[in-house]
């Protein structure tokens, strides 16, 4: 009965030991892989275990590392040799765009017959169209190949926002649109990159004047929340979460690259807030919360 109960007793204790062992291998194959995934490293993951299971584990896991490593990398390469040739596209077309607009403007100059007259102003419309696009791109292009740190400075969202509002007053009511503007009277301070918020608030009324089916109200709470809201009949769900999504269209927004929107959220969250996309009631709202400056 003695020597069996020693022998329970030693096989609990190699038994305990392993446990412990893997518990520990458990722990070193999750702190390594937590710091390769952050470094972005491919160190192998290396365990104490002598298990042979653990150890088939801990290979397996640095395989699949290495294949998704790779795979990253080849994403990167490919997304940054997409940016070089759409910058480098963007502007060989910019430059016969500007001379064609050129031209156009020296011809209204000239005599011309009625007909002649018309033709032509479909041709500098078509032409200034493809040069704002081209202009889109060549910005796009750009904003998301940098990889330099924009300076932040706080600054009073409330005239920001005023400014912008001001400066397409004109554009909105040649649409049809008067808008709606409820600005709080509390000055709401934030750390922001000035030029780029002004590019965010641009984009979100161009976006209007494109979408909306001829309203738009736009809001600063007091709480500091900047909503722009406007009707837009049959969005859907789908729509809605690729609203942000580079070169994603509405069917009925032509004229558009479709590149407004997700620079207004590349903008947003480098200065540490979130924009999002709501739909209700044949409403389209997109809210911006940007972190209060301490």
């Amino acid at each position: 009965m003695t020597q069996a109960l020693i022998i329970s007793i030693c096989i609990i204790a190699v038994l305990i030991c392993k446990i412990l062992a893997m518990k520990k291998s458990a722990r070193e194959i999750e702190e390594q892989f937590r710091e390769r995934v952050e470094q972005c490293s491919n160190s192998t993951i290396r365990i104490s275990s002598m298990d042979r299971d653990m150890r088939s584990l801990a290979m397996g896991i640095n395989e699949t590392m290495q294949m998704m490593l790779f795979a990253y990398h080849k994403y990167n390469e490919g997304d940054a040799e997409m940016k070089a040739a759409v910058t480098n596209i963007a502007h060989d077309i910019r430059t016969p765009l500007t001379s064609i607009c050129g031209y156009l403007s020296l011809m209204d100059r000239l005599e011309k017959s009625p007909e002649m007259e018309r033709y032509l102003d479909i041709v500098e419309d078509r032409a200034l169209f493809m040069k704002k696009l081209t202009e889109e791109l060549f910005d796009y292009s750009v904003i998301f190949s940098s990889d330099e740190v924009a300076p932040m400075e706080p600054a009073f969202i409330n005239r920001i926002l005023e400014d912008t509002i001001m400066n397409y007053y004109a554009a909105l009511t040649e649409k049809g649109i008067t808008p709606i503007v409820n600005i709080t009277e509390n000055k709401i301070e934030r750390m922001v990159n000035i030029p780029h918020l002004e590019r965010v608030f641009s984009n979100l009324i161009s976006n209007a004047l494109k979408y909306s089916d001829g309203d738009l109200v736009i809001t600063l709470a007091d709480d500091g929340t900047i909503t722009f809201s406007n009707e837009a009949k049959g969005l859907t769900n789908v729509q809605l979460e690729k609203l942000f999504n580079r070169f994603f269209t509405v069917q009925t927004a032509r004229n558009s690259t479709g590149l407004g929107l997700s620079i207004a959220k590349k903008y947003v969250e480098e200065m540490g807030g979130v924009i999002e996309a709501g739909y209700a009631d044949n409403r389209l709202s997109i809210n911006i919360d940007l972190p209060a400056h301490n």
